[in-house]
């Protein structure tokens, strides 16, 4: 039906453009020698018509939509009529018709631009164009922000995108603000640029003025980098603020979509640049080889799956003790990925003997260490839980890569390990110390496994992280729970993360670049500057078109217990050291023997098996005296 119904307007096309053509002879001929005497010969009509239609077919001139008529149309209409004009005189001549007028093929071809080209702007401009009164009433008004092109975009996808029972627009568009000032004044298909960016609160309090303030500002800039302070702008005066579709969902012009607009989302206002990326590098590191993943269900370690299996490993091997999230990932990578192979393992890392026989079985490579307990206030009230995943398990997991020959090993760790206050944090950094002292032994020996620490802070939309929780609780009608006005964290987005995460492995693996004195030392993500969590409740309220305070009420419950208000990337006495890589900072804490901590590791381990939780606290803190466990949930600042 719909090659039918297709072939058909391809005749009506055809037949129109012929008519036009044929008409585009006499008038022509007159308008190049009024005095002329008649239309003989009376062949050149049909000649003139048969001339363009030839002319049109490299072109494709009659699959046009006329109701889609745009410039590049234009073009491919002046072009089809020019080198008809040119047959059609070459034929003239041929036969021994004379031209009176040597202007004739110029005329003829102006002509047919003329009687191809009108027909296509009218009928486009009469099917599409609104009832101004009737427009006002039921579209919504928006202003445009971005760049000048992709507003072009925009404006065209939204010429083709009508309310089905009235053919109108969505939207009515008030204007533009664009990046440049130099630009004001000027306009795009009809709409005002009203200015910049930095002239938005200007903008739009005379908009206000005029009675004309929009309902939404309408970002059609993906990535914007000023997208902060549009927010801010859009809240002052009460407007909601959504996303375009990204530019390239909305250049086909043959295949036009309807314009769905998307809420902003949290993450788009961290406003982090773009990190090259060594894609190269990394692919020489995975491609090939065999490489699990553990705690692969977790929001890091499906997205390290993720992205190590766009990489071609010879096996990947994805390991987490539940079943579901372990099934989720599993099932993404068969769709995704499916020529990649790959097994899902339930195991627990605290179950010694079944790692040690997993990796005996597997002999992985490369080991992704993502597995651990990672809630603080979950970890304070289980501690022996925690110690002997975070602690015992991971020592469980290096030692069975070590006895295996693997080539590196990789532990995600966190900011909460430095000067911690929680049981979390204490044993992820116990996890660190004895990574680091693993990584010292084989870099002296120049052999052996590399164990390459990486440290970070908060992902945006991880499980157990504060956006969900905010999102659920807005959802309900509020409140949104903050535990103190002061408490800060810092925040980046779990791709990004686990990219620097595969960077900070390649270079950790082949040690280029690094800063000289590096043995031991942790790879800390550049997570940028710490974002307030009471400000980014009062963001996502804003963002679901909400005022804080009088529309969703703001909650303070205080500290929980392990809780600190600031978290920190590097001890106060240890300056970041650079790398050299964009995003990756080198820290270099203090390091232990490997038989030390293998031994308080496996002290505490028999403390966490015997029940006994004052005891493994208290070895804990002997290993790390800077462990200050804030139990109460007290406030604690930062430590110099």
């Amino acid at each position: 039906m719909a090659v039918a119904r297709s072939s058909i307007r391809i005749a009506v096309n055809v037949a129109l453009d012929g008519l036009a053509a044929a008409l585009a002879v006499p008038v022509a001929s007159w308008l190049a020698d009024p005095a002329a005497p008649g239309l003989a010969p009376y062949w050149r009509i049909p000649a003139g018509a048969a001339c363009l239609l030839l002319a049109g077919v490299p072109f494709r001139l009659s699959q046009q939509y006329w109701r889609f008529a745009a410039i590049g149309d234009l073009l491919t209409v002046a072009a089809s009529a020019g080198i008809g004009a040119a047959l059609f005189w070459l034929i003239t001549l041929g036969a021994g018709v004379p031209f009176p007028n040597p202007a004739f093929p110029a005329i003829h071809a102006l002509t047919l631009l003329l009687f191809l080209g009108a027909p296509r702007v009218l009928y486009r401009w009469g099917r599409w164009r609104p009832d101004p009164q009737q427009r006002a009433v039921e579209a919504a008004s928006i202003l445009l922000v971005g760049s000048i092109e992709d507003a072009d975009l925009f404006l065209r996808a939204l010429a083709q995108d009508r309310r089905p029972q009235d053919r109108r627009p969505a939207f009515r568009v008030e204007g533009l603000l664009v990046s440049s000032n130099r630009q004001t004044g000027r306009r795009i298909q009809g709409r005002a640029i009203l200015g910049s960016l930095d002239d938005a609160a200007t903008v739009l309090e005379q908009l206000r003025a005029d009675d004309r303030l929009p309902g939404m500002l309408v970002v059609v800039t993906p990535e914007l980098a000023r997208l902060a302070e549009v927010v801010a702008q859009a809240d002052r005066f009460g407007l909601i603020v959504r996303q375009a579709p990204r530019p390239t969902a909305l250049a086909d012009p043959d295949k036009p979509r309807p314009v769905e607009l998307r809420p902003v989302a949290i993450e788009d206002l961290l406003n982090r640049p773009q990190v090259p990326l060594d894609r190269d590098g990394m692919a020489r590191l995975i491609q090939g080889r065999r490489v699990i993943v553990t705690g692969a269900g977790g929001t890091i370690g499906s997205e390290l799956a993720r992205q190590v299996a766009a990489f071609g490993p010879g096996t990947l091997i994805l390991l987490d003790n539940g079943e579901y999230a372990l099934w989720q990932i599993d099932l993404e990578l068969a769709e995704t990925h499916p020529s990649v192979p790959r097994k899902a393992l339930i195991a627990d890392i605290r179950d010694e003997a079944r790692i040690h026989a997993i990796f005996q079985e597997h002999r992985p490579e490369l080991v992704f260490h993502a597995a651990a307990l990672k809630h603080v206030p979950m970890v304070e009230a289980n501690p022996l839980e925690g110690l002997a995943t975070n602690a015992a398990g991971t020592r469980h997991v290096a030692d069975a890569a070590r006895a295996v020959g693997t080539l590196a090993m990789v532990l995600i760790s966190t900011d909460k390990a430095v000067n911690p206050t929680s049981v979390m944090g204490a044993s992820k950094r116990l996890a660190e110390m004895y990574c680091q002292a693993l990584d010292i032994v084989a870099q002296s020996q120049q052999q052996g496994m590399r164990c390459i620490t990486v440290r970070f802070g908060n992902v945006l939309g991880s499980t157990g992280s504060v956006v969900p929780l905010f999102q659920r609780q807005l959802a309900r009608g509020g409140p949104l729970t903050v535990t103190h006005p002061d408490m800060q964290r810092y925040f980046m987005t779990v791709r990004e993360a686990v990219g620097l995460v595969l960077q900070a492995s390649v270079l950790g693996l082949s040690g280029a670049a690094l800063p000289s004195g590096a043995t031991g030392g942790i790879f800390v993500l550049d997570m940028g500057e710490p974002v307030k969590i009471v400000h980014l409740a009062r963001q996502i309220i804003r963002l679901a078109g909400l005022q804080p305070d009088k529309d969703i009420e703001i909650r303070f419950t205080g500290l929980r217990p392990g809780e600190k208000l600031f978290e920190e990337l590097f001890h106060g006495k240890e300056p970041p050291v650079p790398t050299g890589y964009a995003g990756l900072l080198m820290a270099s804490p203090r390091t232990a023997d490997p038989a030390i901590v293998a031994r308080a590791i496996e002290e505490i381990g028999s403390a966490c098996r015997g029940g006994q939780v004052k005891l493994a606290l208290t070895l804990l803190g002997r290993l790390i005296p800077e462990f200050e466990h804030n139990a109460d949930g007290t406030v604690g600042e930062v430590r110099a």
